[in-house]
């Protein structure tokens, strides 16, 4: 099997951008006229960083990828929750402020895990099927176009399933578009350093990947 250069420096900045936006979820931000929660600020790049394995690397390890961001993220949820329900010790008094934020974490955790599987996996289909479509031309065609559909599908799960019921509609309504918009904002704004890191990568590791015979099916 061909070993790469870079995978995995690429596949640990991944996860750690999807761990790092569960947690900073907790807290819903107002910048401007967007209303959002702290998560959005960083994990449009795991997007990014989904569409450059797809790009260069190809599906199949685009789903690895995936995959153990998946489990990692499951972990981090199971460990805050436990870490949650025991005993504080005796003369710690921030149990409250713990389970105020963090408590929410395993909600959000498994929005995100549900919303991040759907969303990831069709963002990284649609790429694959457009590069070979396009002949591997006009990148920004997908890369765009394929976070346009995956974020959708992310953003309206993610933001139901962790948001709904804890906050007044019209607050949850304008998350949904504000995540939205910016996460297609970025990623959009983002396209010449996708274009660089991209090129880069094709060039140092000798790849640059087609899925013509891939299965596509996420659990295989």
């Amino acid at each position: 099997m061909k070993q790469y250069k870079y995978f995995d420096v690429i596949l640990g900045l991944f996860v750690a951008v999807l761990l790092i936006s569960n947690i900073a979820s907790t807290k819903i931000i107002a910048v401007w006229k967007f209303t959002f929660d702290g998560g959005t600020i960083l994990f449009p790049l795991s997007y990014i960083f989904g569409d450059i394995l797809t790009e260069v690397y190809g599906y199949r390890k685009a789903r690895k990828a995936i995959w153990v961001g998946f489990f990692s993220a499951f972990l981090m949820s199971l460990v805050l929750w436990v870490i949650g329900i025991l005993k504080p010790a005796q003369g710690w008094d921030l149990q409250s402020a713990y389970l105020s934020i963090l408590g929410q974490a395993p909600r959000i955790v498994g929005a995100s895990l549900i919303a991040y599987f759907a969303g990831e996996f069709i963002n990284s289909f649609i790429l694959a099927k457009l590069k070979i479509a396009t002949k591997g031309r006009w990148l920004w065609i997908r890369t765009i176009g394929s976070t346009i559909a995956g974020e959708l599908i992310d953003t309206l799960l993610f933001c139901f399933i962790a948001f709904y019921g804890l906050y007044p509609n019209s607050l949850l309504l304008s998350i949904i578009i504000s995540n939205y918009v910016f996460k297609v904002g970025l990623e959009a704004i983002l396209t010449p350093a996708t274009y660089k890191i991209v090129g880069f990568l094709k060039r140092r590791e000798s790849e640059d990947y087609y899925d013509y015979n891939t299965n596509f099916n996420p659990f295989k």
